[in-house]
């Protein structure tokens, strides 16, 4: 069929001649038919996907929102739009319910019906643009996206499978930074029976602590300073679908009991409100801190922890799966000549030697950028290794943990250390060599007092205020 398509069901023989006449010379490829069975059978039985239905509401062989009812789940892509002789409140309203396009009594001229069927026609192509688009980012993220043959791959993949397949209530995503735990909490979205709903992702890390309830729970105008107007929280965004909650291990504690309240109850109340709402969100946490160390330490809810821990995946560094290295490798090649349009195809034995002697502390992420950078770089077709700037792996032993001396800091840029790690040993380390005082370290830093202690009581570092 063409992308124009237009099924009639009418029982009216000349009626229906009339109709199809009309509509094949606005260009529409017209079937028709003149009982519920037929119809049921076209669209079953002969592949026909048409844009729009146009149907009498009453034939002989029944009611054809009985028909609409019963395909709906198979042709969802469709529009339907209703011809009645006789107006009827029930069936209106049960149209409308079924998801129909219009409603319309009989007799009624054939240029009005033209441009209900032509704001069908619309609504349908959008409907089924959408659905092309949420195919191509759902194949983008399927199970099999995730690369590699290793036996640790394989693992995970077998585990997401069964997953998927689980209506989970939360789980945590752990492993070491640029391992792809996003990549995983989008797989998890994306092929399971919440594929439609949205995934709202946030990073923990990324906001303090006033800024990240006000975000998670959303607030009512004149809730603090500077809220204008309502906001909706992330919980409420992802009703229906799945919250992912990047770097939970990052979040204040007090924080972290209004969290487990949410979640074990599914009810959230907006900052400045008396009411509750009710939400439906699927939640999924992921970190690179041992967060069953945390609970020990006393910087995470062990009652949280356990709450979101239903459901275990680890994601292997890439030290554990080096043989994927010979798949992961072309494939982000590949990817980075698309980019930059350029032509590297030829990977030289001693860019592989380099590669697979090397640990990749930063793992995915960083070896993506590593060879982002090659491609970016090369003149030919051959990977240049001397653009891999790899260090060898005593030289990254040696170097892998940040040091200091009196002249300064030794902080590597291999990937090992995230940011917010990087900002806590500067903070920690300035501090050490102030006697832990907040102001001679926040003077030291070229930074406010104030700011310092926000610092401070982030990463949970010792001082003297």
């Amino acid at each position: 069929m063409t992308n124009n398509s237009l099924l009639i069901i009418e029982d009216e023989a000349l009626l229906g001649a009339e109709l199809a006449r009309y509509f094949k010379k606005a260009d529409w490829e017209v079937n028709v038919v003149s009982s519920l069975r037929q119809a049921e059978t076209r669209l079953r039985e002969q592949d026909i996907d048409p844009l729009v239905v146009l149907s009498d509401m009453n034939l002989p062989d029944g009611n054809a929102l009985d028909l609409l009812e019963k395909l709906k789940p198979e042709i969802d892509s469709s529009e339907w739009v209703f011809l009645t002789g006789y107006g009827s409140v029930a069936d209106s309203v049960r149209a409308v319910r079924l998801g129909a396009y219009d409603f319309i009594e009989k007799p009624c001229s054939l240029e009005r019906l033209n441009l209900l069927v032509e704001g069908a026609a619309r609504s349908a192509r959008a409907q089924r643009r959408l659905q092309q688009q949420t195919a191509v980012r759902n194949s983008h993220y399927s199970i099999d996206s995730l690369t590699g043959s290793s036996p640790a791959m394989c693992s995970l993949r077998s585990m997401l499978r069964q997953v998927i397949n689980v209506p989970f209530s939360s789980l945590i995503v752990s492993g070491e930074t640029g391992t792809g735990k996003g990549m995983v909490a989008r797989i998890l979205h994306y092929s399971g029976n919440r594929a439609q709903a949205p995934l709202v992702e946030i990073n923990c890390a990324a906001l303090p602590r006033e800024l990240l309830e006000a975000e998670l729970f959303g607030y009512e105008a004149g809730a603090f300073t500077g809220a204008k107007k309502r906001h909706r929280g992330l919980f409420e965004q992802a009703h229906t679908g799945t919250l992912f909650l990047d770097e939970i291990g990052e979040m204040d504690l007090d924080l972290q009991s209004k969290l487990l309240k949410a979640v074990e109850d599914l009810r959230i109340r907006r900052l400045g409100s008396e009411s509750e709402i009710n939400v439906d969100v699927r939640i999924i946490a992921a970190s690179n801190l041992d967060l069953v160390e945390k609970v020990a330490q006393g910087t995470f809810r062990g009652d949280l922890y356990h709450r979101l821990n239903v459901i275990n995946i680890r994601v292997p560094s890439l030290r554990e799966r080096k043989q994927d290295l010979e798949q992961l490798v072309p494939q982000f090649i590949a990817d980075s000549n698309r980019k930059s349009a350029k032509t590297v195809s030829n990977i030289p034995d001693t860019a592989w030697r380099i590669i697979k002697a090397y640990d990749w502390p930063g793992n995915i992420r960083e070896l993506r950028n590593v060879l982002e950078r090659c491609v970016l770089l090369a003149h030919d077709r051959d990977l240049p290794a001397e653009w891999l700037q790899l260090q060898n792996p005593q030289t990254l032993s040696a170097n892998a943990a940040p040091s200091s001396t009196q002249q300064g800091l030794f902080i590597p840029l291999d990937g090992s250390l995230s940011l917010q790690d990087m900002e806590k040993f500067i903070i920690q380390e300035a501090l050490n060599r102030c006697d832990a005082n907040v102001t001679a370290a926040a003077r030291m830093l070229s930074t406010t007092r104030e700011t310092l202690r926000y610092r401070v009581q982030k990463y949970h570092l010792k001082c003297k205020f």
